[in-house]
């Protein structure tokens, strides 16, 4: 028989999810997130109505919802109907949204983005070449969406003055979503998208400052967007997610661990409310590998809160909190598939499936809105 210490420590791990969480001014409820999500249904490249109720319905009074990659600047977009955030009518389109979630309780914050070479003649000013660290195209097989390398056209590599002006970009950006009303900003450094193709040696073949192999020039320019935007808007205001294990993309690194590890020490240099890493079993966007590499070297080194994302379920979310090795844990398709995913994991109630096949629709409904509650 169990003790009643073992069934009082069992309990514990079982509800460590749902515990609260001070995430430094923000009063959490529990500790489960949002995780970004692009949801391609922003038409023109503007944030719609409809979005409104899908972030509403997935919000909890104390709930923190990350929303889905915006792009910073013209250059930024990758991918249809994905929404801006570096206009007027780009933070006006946002307000109604914002709004939706702050009046059901919740904390949201605006993801920044850039795709780089993950783009192509459509999506670029005057159907110009897409920017990157490098002049390498993608060599993947298969991308997020289902395109394939061929679709993305070899990109420009960016000149070192041009790299200043992308900082201001990401910089603006950051006090236009404050101006939209979210709380805060992620800073999209994961993923094989611009900041990344920084980062990882598999792309940046850079031979100055900004490369080079070494470490501290591949992070340059992604911590100095990390600067830029705490001095803006306050490094209370300001997070990151980092994919350093990941080939999303065609965008690897040679030494992931001391890719992630130098990050995380770093970024303590700029007091940022959060880092957010993708999990080292999800080196691929949807399937998980097994693998015996951990976060937890970085979880140990950056000082503020950690957040990780990866395939998570509820036990493993729980697990996770209960051990430390997390202090938030970040759900993609099972809260796109469960708006009311906190009060399921409460109850432990079935799940809803999700469907693959209308995760990139640009339906305003089906695959958005439509999934059921409890009940």
């Amino acid at each position: 028989m169990k003790t009643e210490e073992e069934e009082i420590k069992k309990s514990e791990i079982t509800a460590a999810l749902l515990t609260p969480y001070k995430l430094a001014n923000f009063d959490l409820s529990h500790r489960i997130v949002l995780a970004p999500l692009t949801r391609l249904r922003s038409y023109n490249f503007v944030a719609q109505p409809h979005a409104a109720l899908y972030y509403s319905q997935r919000t909890t009074k104390g709930g923190l919802l990350i929303g889905e990659a915006s792009g910073i600047s013209e250059t930024a977009q990758g991918y249809p109907h994905t929404p801006g955030i570096w206009t007027k009518e780009h933070v006006e389109a946002w307000k109604p949204i914002v709004n939706a979630v702050h009046k059901k309780g919740g904390i949201f914050f605006c993801q920044l983005w850039h795709a780089g070479r993950v783009s192509n003649y459509d999506y670029q000013p005057n159907g110009q070449p897409p920017i990157s660290s490098t002049d390498k195209p993608i060599s993947a097989e298969y991308q997020i969406d289902g395109t394939s390398a061929a679709d993305y056209p070899p990109p420009r590599r960016l000149r070192i003055d041009e790299i200043s002006e992308l900082v201001n970009d990401f910089r603006i950006a950051a006090k236009n979503a404050i101006e939209a009303g979210f709380d805060g900003v992620e800073i999209h450094a994961a993923n094989g998208y611009l900041l990344d193709q920084f980062l990882k040696d598999k792309v940046n073949d850079r031979n100055d400052e900004y490369g080079r192999g070494s470490l501290e020039n591949r992070c340059r320019f992604p911590l100095q967007v990390v600067k830029a935007i705490a001095d803006e808007i306050g490094p209370d205001r300001v997070g990151i997610r980092l994919s350093p294990f990941a080939d999303y993309n065609d965008c690897g690194d040679s030494n992931p661990e001391a890719l992630g590890l130098h990050m995380a020490n770093s970024l303590n240099n700029y007091g940022i409310l959060y880092c957010h890493m993708i999990e080292p079993r999800m080196i691929t966007q949807f399937e998980r590998s097994e693998t015996q590499k951990s976060l937890l070297p970085m979880r140990k080194a950056f000082k503020g809160t950690f957040i990780v994302a990866g395939g998570y379920n509820r036990n493993e979310g729980n697990q996770a909190i209960a051990s430390g090795s997390a202090d938030l844990i970040a759900f993609g398709r099972l809260f796109l598939a469960n708006p009311d995913l906190p009060k399921r994991f409460e109850l432990d109630a079935k799940l809803n499936k999700y469907d693959r096949n209308t995760f990139y629709t640009h339906n305003p409904v089906i695959g958005y809105t439509d999934y059921p509650f409890l009940g």
